[in-house]
This record gives structure tokens, sequence and C-alpha cells, in this order.
């Protein structure tokens, strides 16, 4: 690659948009002029922000000398509240209580459902008496069996009737129930006083709670958790309107082609336009973040606790802005190379959005905390060490820098080289702009059918599967019986993954055999899939265990997980339902349609890990699913290597047997020394395999998917078979 090509490319692209006077007021102007009219239109609004006062009905309240004061004209007693002003915020309608009291409880509850009063607070009527009784009591002589017989009649109940889905309702019954709370303590402290007792015998110890943050964390804490998503949305949306002017703008212009034909090369064209989304991308997010400290700086500095960000949080945001604003950048240009026009291509803003703000959302759910489980998801790990970093906290985000590192920046790696292929594809630049209709489209789907299904068709076959998957495991009911267990994975292998697969491949393609790799394999070949799925158990097991450890199974899913009893007498049984029909059914679908799909026009290696990241998905439990991506990916290599299902489902097989049946073969008591060898007597978090037996089965499998590799490429072969039937066809049509 020629960098002096990619400067001059960069140096055409800035020109050009710096030509754009919409670029320069999205990148320069709204920013600066944004934050300081959204702080000046705060504190306009503050002016409206004011608390109402919370319209209480109090039924019943009771008025004796002998208790003390709780209603004062039309509000509670002010010595009630921590704050006197609180008891303004409080405004009572007292109603007596005449003959049965249920009836004006039920008027009442009517009238605050039609929104004349917020709550109701209902006092029984013999309040006073059992008071009373509870004096007497505790009078010195009548304790002890009195008191008993008190207790077990029951003492009397204050019932309190707020509308918890209305703002005012809830304020309004917090507020009560502190004051009823510092009420019934004053009547506790006069009936010790009364009994000759001390009020330190009700509340023997205090509790004082002392905050050990100073004012600057509570200040850093506020700001780390708006900053860093700020950084990411201003990065977002800063490549992205750039990087569609720069493709499907082209496009209309008429551009596009001339850059094509320049002596550049299509990755010097790509790492050129990267480089121009990149410099507007990280100039928005900076001037965002500038405009941001300069308001915080003169407006937020009159809220307590806020303040203006600190500096220092501008450094780290800088730092993680670079990665940021790359990864965006490659992922927008790879859709905006998609893009026929500055129109279609803003529709792609919305699915990009809806993928990260979610990332970016997560953070900020409760006890959702750094670790390394986190710290390995794409924009979640990097918004979390950004917030680690923010407060302060910064000998505890040290050993997560590496992981958030090396994630982020394999994410940019990968996105660049999504857009480099977006740019090498003719079909992908070129493409015409065409009126949708449905009956043209399933007529064309029917009739123009080809040898194995597109890539578009096999994304519609793995989307469907998750699809049904996903209402069906709210529809259908946990499993409590084996029965009930093999009748609810039957009927998810056969009828939700398997047979859409069936019918697209039917229906939407010449040779189903084909497309479903329905090929019979050598027998060195079917022998090498059943040997790998015993050699590889050990690394699975492993790796199963290493997953558990990072992301622990929820409470939840462990008792749902327990009360499933999947056990059966006959272990045939078992096997043939746990093993052998999942193994069938999800080669089928997921190494026989979806693979056969995108491997056509893509990378070998792309339509195996598209085609494992489905199967991972097909798994309902989240630490299940990452296993199952990883040893989808060995047997979509097998798939392709030997253009056969059999030795994929054979593996398979092997695989989910030993699952069954590996916990069997630990020993209980004392392992003898080949069973040390080979088992763990205590396995930790699933861990069953020695060390001795995961190092051989290393070396084992290493060997046999070295030897898997030396066999010829069966996609080249279908490539071939392809072009054979396209021109046989064409020939026939001719004649």
């Amino acid at each position: 690659m020629n960098w002096s090509k990619v400067r001059l490319i960069l140096g055409r692209e800035i020109r050009d948009q710096l030509r754009d006077r919409r670029t320069l007021f999205m990148i320069a102007v709204l920013p600066l002029v944004l934050y300081p009219l959204l702080g000046m239109s705060f504190f306009q609004v503050t002016q409206f922000m004011r608390e109402h006062a919370a319209r209480v009905l109090v039924i019943g309240a009771p008025d004796s000398p002998d208790l003390p004061p709780l209603i004062e004209d039309d509000h509670f007693a002010e010595e009630l509240f921590s704050n006197p002003k609180t008891a303004g915020l409080l405004k009572l309608t007292l109603q007596p209580v005449t003959g049965d009291w249920k009836e004006p409880l039920d008027e009442a509850r009517r009238e605050m459902l039609e929104g004349n009063y917020d709550l109701v607070v209902c006092f029984p009527p013999d309040f006073v008496e059992s008071y009373t009784r509870l004096q007497r009591a505790l009078e010195p002589g009548n304790r002890g069996q009195a008191a008993q017989k008190l207790a077990a009649s029951g003492l009397p109940e204050i019932k309190v009737f707020p509308n918890l889905a209305q703002d005012a309702s809830r304020a309004g019954h917090r507020r009560v129930v502190d004051a009823l709370d510092r009420w019934r303590d004053e009547l506790a402290d006069r009936s010790l006083q009364e009994s000759k007792l001390p009020a330190v015998v009700a509340r023997p110890f205090k509790i004082e709670t002392i905050d050990a943050a100073d004012p600057e964390q509570h200040k850093a804490a506020a700001w780390s958790k708006l900053l860093p998503f700020v950084l990411l949305l201003c990065a977002l949306t800063g490549a992205f309107y750039p990087a569609i002017d720069l493709c499907g703008g082209e496009k209309e212009r008429g551009t596009l082609e001339t850059l094509l034909s320049s002596p550049a090369e299509r990755l010097e064209i790509v790492w050129g336009k990267l480089l121009t989304i990149m410099i507007f991308s990280m100039a928005t997010a900076s001037l965002n973040l500038g405009s941001i400290a300069l308001t915080g700086s003169f407006v937020l500095s009159q809220i307590p606790n806020l303040g203006p960000p600190p500096m220092l949080a501008f450094v780290w945001l800088l730092v993680a802005l670079v990665p940021v604003s790359a990864l965006f950048s490659a992922l927008c240009l790879a859709l905006a190379a998609f893009a026929r026009s500055t129109k279609e291509g803003q529709y792609y803003l919305m699915p990009l959005m809806l993928v990260a703000m979610p990332l970016s959302f997560l953070p900020m759910a409760p006890g959702v905390e750094l670790n390394i489980g986190n710290s390995l998801i794409p924009i979640t790990g990097l918004v979390l060490l950004l917030r680690s970093m923010l407060e302060g906290n910064y000998l505890a985000a040290l050993p997560y820098v590496p992981l958030v590192a090396l994630v982020t920046l394999g994410c940019c790696a990968l996105a660049i080289r999504w857009a480099t292929n977006q740019f090498n594809s003719e079909s992908v630049l070129f493409r015409e702009s065409e009126r949708w209709d449905v009956r043209a489209w399933i007529a064309h789907l029917l009739r123009d059918r080809e040898l194995t299904p597109s890539f578009a068709e096999a994304m519609a076959c793995g989307v469907l599967i998750l699809m049904i998957r996903f209402f069906m495991g709210f529809s259908l009911p946990a499993p409590h019986s084996f029965r009930e267990f093999a009748v609810l994975t039957a009927v998810t292998q056969l009828v939700v993954i398997a047979t859409p697969a069936l019918l697209m491949a039917v229906m939407l393609t010449l040779s189903p055999a084909q497309t479903l790799l329905l090929r019979k394999p050598s027998l060195w070949a079917a022998a090498g899939g059943l040997l790998l799925g015993f050699t590889l158990h050990p690394l699975a097991n492993l790796l199963q265990s290493i997953v558990m450890r990072i992301y622990p199974i929820s409470e939840q899913m462990a008792e749902l997980l327990a009360g499933m009893q999947i056990g059966s007498d006959n272990i045939w049984t078992t096997l043939l339902i746990i093993a052998a029909l999942p193994a069938v059914c999800e080669e089928l679908a997921f190494r026989g349609f979806i693979l056969s799909g995108f491997s056509r026009g893509n990378n070998k290696w792309t339509a195996i890990v598209l085609s494992s990241v489905f199967f991972g998905a097909a798994h309902s439990i989240f630490q299940q699913s990452l296993v199952a991506c990883l040893l989808g990916t060995v047997i979509g290599f097998i798939a392709m290597q030997t253009g056969s299902l059999l030795p994929g489902i054979l593996f398979h097989i092997v695989h989910n047997s030993l699952a069954v049946l590996a916990g069997d073969f630990v020993p209980d008591g004392q392992p003898t020394t080949w069973q040390s060898w080979l088992w763990r007597a205590n396995p930790e978090h699933g861990q069953l395999y020695g060390w001795s037996a995961i190092l051989l089965s290393l070396v084992v499998s290493a060997l046999i998917l070295r030897w898997f590799a030396r066999l010829p490429d069966s996609s080249r072969r279908q490539a071939g078979s392809r072009e054979l039937l396209t021109h046989q066809t064409a020939h026939s049509m001719a004649s």
C-alpha cells in the first residue's frame, strides 16, 4: 500500500467535506451552540418545576389529649419531619368515621381513582381504645400475660392507600409513611415514660451514616455516567454522516467511478476515506465534549454536588476517542458502501444505533461492574473502563486495560476488513436502484432458483429459526419430567430448527442434496470427525469451565435448570434425545442450508464464522452459546473441507454423548494413578478432565485438524459445480 496515495485521497476527501456547509454546521457550529442553549433552556424550565402538595384524605384521624400531636390545621405536625417545610407538601382533608368504616373507605378509594385525592390514610375507629389498652398492659403488675394477650389479639393497623402509578401519589406516600413512623416513635417513647422505663430501651443504639466520599468523588461519579455515553454517541453520529456523503453521495454525483479508475488501489481508497471519516468523527466528539466542559463550568456549577467535569476526565476521553472513532468509522464506511444514495444510507443509521446503544446503556444498569467477563464485551468494556478511570479507580481498572484494548482493536480490525471487502465487491459498489414488488420477488425466488441458496436466503433462514425459537421459549412451559423434556426437545429440533432449513432447501434451491451437503464422505473423513469428537471434548470441557468462571450462571437460571428432570432409566433413549437428534437437525440447518448460503461469494472463514454465530445464538443459555459458537467453527471447518455433513454429525453426536456420560467416569473417592491422569477428583466449575488429558487432547486434536486442513477445499469444487450448472442451464434455455 502506497501511503502517499492515501494522503492524496485523504486531502481530496477532506476538501470535499469542508466545502459542504451542512457538514461544517454539524461538526463545528452545532456543538458549540447546542449545549449553551440547553443550559439556558434548563434554567428557564426550572422556573416551572416545583413540587405540588399531595392531596391526602385522612379518615378517622385520632384526636385525644393522651396522644402526641399528629395533625395541626390541614397538615401534619411540623415536628414529624426533618424539614418542617415538608409538612406543607401534604394537604390534608379530614373525614370522620361513622358506622361501618369500610363504607367511607370504599368511597375514598373511588374518589382517589377519579383523581380527587392522591392517597388515602385510614385509622381504625378503635385506635384510641387500643392505645389505652396497651398502656394498661404495660403498667407494673399487668405486664407479661396481659401484654401477651394484647399482642395475640392483634395491634391496630393504619392503612395507607396510594396510587403508585402516579408520581405525586408516590411522593406523598413516602412523606406520609415517614411522618407516621416518627409519630409511632413518639407514642412508644410516651408509653415507656409512663411505664417508668427510659426511652433508650426501645432504641438501644444509634445509626449514624457518614459519607466517606468527598465532593469531588460525587462529581466524578455523576460525570462518569454521562461523558462516556456522550463520547460514543458523538463519535457514532460524527462518523455516520461523512461516511454516507463519501460513498452514497459520490454515487449520486457520479464521482466514485472516477476515483475507482485512478491508479490508487481499493485498499488505499478505503484507508483514505476511513481516515477522513475518523478525523471528522474525532472532531465532532472533541467539540461536543469541549462545549460540555465550557457549559458545565458556568451553568452546571450552580447545581449542588455536580459542577463542571474534572479536566483529567477529558484526557481519558481523548485517549479512548481514537479506537472508538476507528471502530465506528469502519462500520459506517462499510454500511455506506452498500448504500446506493445518501437517502438510502440514512436508513442504515437506526440498525447501527440499535446494536451500539444497548452496549452503551448496559454499563448504566445496577450491579454491572468492570470485571473480566464485562471487559470482553465490545463497547461495554470500554465504557466501564472509562467510568472507572473518571471515578479515579486507577488501580482497580489497570488490570483490565489490556483486555479492553485487545477487544476494541480486534473489533476495529474486523470492521476495517469488512469495509475493505465491501469496496472490493463490484456488486456492492454498483448496485442498481430497483422497485420492490412482492409478487415479482416471490416469483423470482421460485423461478430463478440456483444450485445453492444465496447469502440473503441463508440469513433469512437463520433469523427465522431464532425468532421461532424465541417465541416458543416463552410460550412452552419448562419440563418437569423426562417425557416432557423429550417432547420439548423433539419439537424444538424437528419443527423449529430442521423444518425451516429443509423447506427452504426444497423450495429455493435446485439441488437440496448439495445445499445440505448430503454427500458421501471418504471413510477416513468420517473416521476423523468421529475421532475428533473424542479428542476435542477435554478442551471443550475446559473451555466450558472457563466460561462458567467468567460468566457465572445466575441463581434464577440455576434453580430453573435444577428443576428440570432430564434423566432417564434408559441411557440409549437419553442419548437419542440429547445427542443424536440435535446433532442431525442442527447440522442440517446450520452447516447445511445456512453455511451453503454464506459460502456463496464470501470467504470460507467468513461463512464458517457467520454460521457458527447463528448456531451459538440458537442455544438458549448464554454460557452454552459461547462454547457452541466456537465448536460450531470447528464443525463448519470440517464440513467445508470434506464437502459432507456426515463427519460433522458424527463429531456432534460424540461430543453431546460425552457431555452426558463423562460425569459417570469421575472417581468418587481417591482416584487411582490412571484415573488421576485423566480425571479430576473434585471437579470445579464443571472441569472434569485432568491437565494431562487436556494437553493430550490439544496435541491430538491439532493433528486431526491439520489433516482436515490438507484436504482439497470443497468450496472450490462447489463453485465449479455451480458454474457448470449455470452454463448448462443457459445452453438449454438458448436451444
